[in-house]
This record gives structure tokens, sequence and C-alpha cells, in this order.
């Protein structure tokens, strides 16, 4: 069913609760390619033990995302989801870029630089080439577009030299992937330093809104948000805070920012951010229900990890068999 089309890549790490920047920026609006593309969506678990991970919380964390994905409207039947370890070909495609990958391009990652300030103690090598398996990730499918937020725009910009070096030396081999950035909600900022990124990692719970955090959690979280003391609810430079707020609102209802701007005109900061908070809050609740629901029959979270591994170690494997034999490796006769 999926000869004739193209194909779409995105991968999640296991390694926290997922944010509502996570669901807004990406996954909310994965379901929207499955009719036109073939779509793999990973649950990448070999990428996030770059960092320290407890065995049995990793574990847990990969059943969640992978519950989370279908919790949010992807559906198994039109989709590829599987886990990244599963499919042993991104682990063999990542090496061999690697190969193919300079030092230098990997030194000058952001995200590199961040991790290892943030990971003193365990600067690894995993941490530093884990671009190069992200590559092989992606190239491995053939991948034409790839969901992208802004944070990761270097890191697909790596996989397209990667691919074009590759397919210089040896011929077309790899198809070389477009990023797709949302033109709205591709960066849902902090709500405790709006100039940032809201992350899963962040050590202030109030500064993130989890989608499976209560409804009093999260309207607690948007009623200590830091604004300033304007008081005027418009999208500006100068007002980060009112700005990711109503960024959040608009990718929560569809409403444009001028529409969420016309509305809260007038209105108190306080009202405004218990009213986005409600919104926010009332718009995740079917998705939690849904969750707790899958999270409750492990039998079948575990029969939709086989379903996918199969059908993307059989697309795998057929790259992979290129790749090896156009870089010279010998094959065994089966």
């Amino acid at each position: 069913m999926y000869n004739d089309k193209k194909v779409v890549f995105s991968g999640v790490q296991p390694s926290g609760n997922l944010t509502i920047g996570n669901y807004l920026g990406a996954i909310r609006n994965f379901s929207a390619f499955s009719d036109e593309y073939h779509c793999y969506y990973c649950v990448v678990d070999m990428h996030a033990i770059t960092v320290r991970q407890n065995p049995a919380e990793l574990r847990r964390r990969t059943y969640e995302t992978l519950a989370l994905y279908m919790a949010c409207g992807l559906d198994p039947d039109k989709n590829t989801l599987f886990i990244q370890s599963h499919v042993p070909q991104h682990a063999e495609l990542g090496w061999i870029l690697d190969c193919y990958t300079m030092f230098g391009e990997l030194s000058r990652m952001t995200q590199f630089k961040d991790k290892s300030a943030k990971n003193a103690d365990n600067i690894n090598a995993g941490l530093f080439t884990y671009p190069a398996l992200m590559a092989a990730d992606i190239l491995l499918y053939q991948t034409e577009l790839v969901p992208v937020g802004i944070d990761q725009k270097q890191h697909l910009e790596l996989a397209r030299d990667i691919a074009n070096r590759f397919n210089q030396v040896y011929g077309e081999t790899f198809v070389v992937p477009e990023g797709y950035i949302p033109r709205e909600g591709a960066k849902i900022c902090s709500l405790q330093d709006p100039t940032k990124k809201m992350s899963k990692s962040d050590t202030n719970e109030n500064a993130v809104v989890r989608i499976l955090d209560t409804k009093d959690d999260i309207i607690r979280k948007f009623k200590r948000a830091v604004t300033d003391s304007d008081n005027r609810i418009i999208f500006a430079e100068d007002k980060p805070g009112i700005s990711n707020l109503l960024t959040i609102y608009s990718c929560m209802t569809g409403k444009t920012i001028e529409e969420a701007q016309a509305q809260f005109n007038g209105m108190g900061y306080g009202d405004f951010k218990i009213a986005v908070g409600e919104t926010v809050a009332d718009g995740l609740a079917p998705v939690r229900e849904e969750f707790a629901r899958l999270m409750a029959d492990k039998a079948y979270l575990e029969q939709i990890m086989k379903q996918g591994a199969e059908e993307a170690y059989r697309n795998a494997r057929r790259t992979m068999s290129k790749v090896r034999r156009k870089i010279g490796f010998t094959e065994i006769k089966h």
C-alpha cells in the first residue's frame, strides 16, 4: 500500500514526559501526513543513551512514548510506528555514515556544545557522533520530508550534506531529504524564560507543560507564567512571554495570532493566563484519556512494536543492501 508514496520520517527520544512543545510543534501535526506519505515515526531509544539512563525508566518511557504517539492521533495501520533499537540497520548505517562525516562538521553542532555543558562528566563519543546516527535514521528509509523543530534544522542540514557526499562518491544512493517546519508553533517557549525553547529536561517544573499533566497542574503553571508589566495582550518582539502564550493559544485552537489578540483585547494578564491554561488542559484531555487506555494494554503496545519493526526492517534492509554493495562489503549467499 506504500509503494507509490513519498516518505516522511521523524523520531522522538523516550527521555522524559513529552511537552506541549513536542505536541503542538510536531506530534499533533504528524497524522496530517499519513494519507499522502508513507510515514515512519520512531522512538529513538538509541539516541537516548548518549546520556546515562535508568534502564527500567528507559523501558517504561519507551512504552509511554509509543502510547503517546497513538494517543495524539497516529494510527498504526496508516503509519509505521516502531522502536529504533528493534531495527539493527540504524546502528549499521550509523557507523558507515560516521566514516563519511567530518570531525569539523560534528564539532560545529550546537546541541553537542549544549549537551556537553550539561553532562560535563559524561562527554562520550556517542554524544559527539549522534548526528550521523540521526542522518542514518532519516536516509535509511529514503526519506523525502522530515518534520523538524527549529533547533534540529542544523542536524537535518548535516544529513543532507552526508547524503550528497555519499551520492557523489558512489552514485545515486540516498534521497536528499527536505525539512518541514510548521508555520506556527515551530517553537513553543518556556513559561518561566520565554526567550528559551520549552524543554522536557528543564529542572524548573513551572517552566514546562507536559502532555500528561493534570488539568489543575496545567492551569497552575499558566497562572505562574512570566509576562511583563505592560498589560497589553499583543504579539511583539519585546513581549516574549505574552507572544509565547498567544502562540500556544493559537496552536491549540487553530485561530490566527490576530484573532487571538482581538479575542483577548482589554483582558487582564491574570484572566488571560487562566484562559490559555484552560484551553490547553481541555484540548489535552482526550489525549490523556487515550494514553491511559493504551498503557493499560501492554500486550497491544508490544504487538504494535512488532508490527512496526517488521515493516521498518523490510525497507531498511533494502537500503542497506544497496549501501553495502556500493561501498564494497561482501555478501554471504543464503
